[in-house]
């Protein structure tokens, strides 16, 4: 045989192995997935590995069944791909629970950081001021309660609220009512 009749071989072979890929590509990923030990973000990969092993095959004109053939590669790279994938990253379900997203930190991080703004701007406020605001959001009172409770008048509880709000709404760069 020829140099140039085996590469014009190699080259049918290559074409006919891409063929049976392309045209059996579907149910292989589909028999691939149903590998339980296989990822599913893996089925691309393994396919992938799949035709790359055919294509180190040489004697394409001795298959007999390609679909037959092409699902038993598949099976043994899957079967290599989970061994790997195992081997590699040895686990247990429950160090799953102690894991944090970066949101979970940034949004932590956020709410720490304001909690701690709003304990600094409550400090800047009166006693009293901080007890009326306490009896109105904690324990949910309205004005004549917490002047009731405190032995104030309701002027001085509305005012005191007033201004309360004022000085948070300065320190806290929050918008007022009516502001876009």
């Amino acid at each position: 045989m020829s140099e140039g009749s085996g590469s014009r071989a190699r080259q049918a072979s290559s074409v006919r192995l891409a063929d049976w890929f392309r045209d059996l590509r579907g149910p292989l990923r589909k028999f691939i997935g149903r590998r339980r030990r296989l990822a599913s973000a893996d089925l691309d990969d393994v396919a992938q590995e799949v035709y790359l092993r055919l294509l180190r095959y040489d004697r394409v004109e001795l298959v007999e069944d390609p679909r037959a053939y092409l699902f038993r590669i598949a099976a043994n790279v899957a079967s290599e791909w989970a061994m790997r994938a195992h081997e590699r990253l040895p686990h247990a379900a429950n160090w799953l629970d102690d894991l944090t997203t970066d949101v979970d930190a940034v949004s932590d991080y956020e709410r720490g950081k304001r909690q701690r703004e709003v304990q600094e701007a409550m400090a800047g406020l009166s006693l009293r001021a901080r007890e009326i605001l306490r009896l109105r959001y904690n324990e949910d009172l309205d004005n004549d309660a917490i002047a009731q409770r405190l032995g104030i008048s309701l002027r001085v509880v509305r005012r005191d609220l007033a201004h309360s709000y004022t000085h948070l709404r300065l320190v806290l760069g929050a918008p007022r009512v009516g502001d876009p």
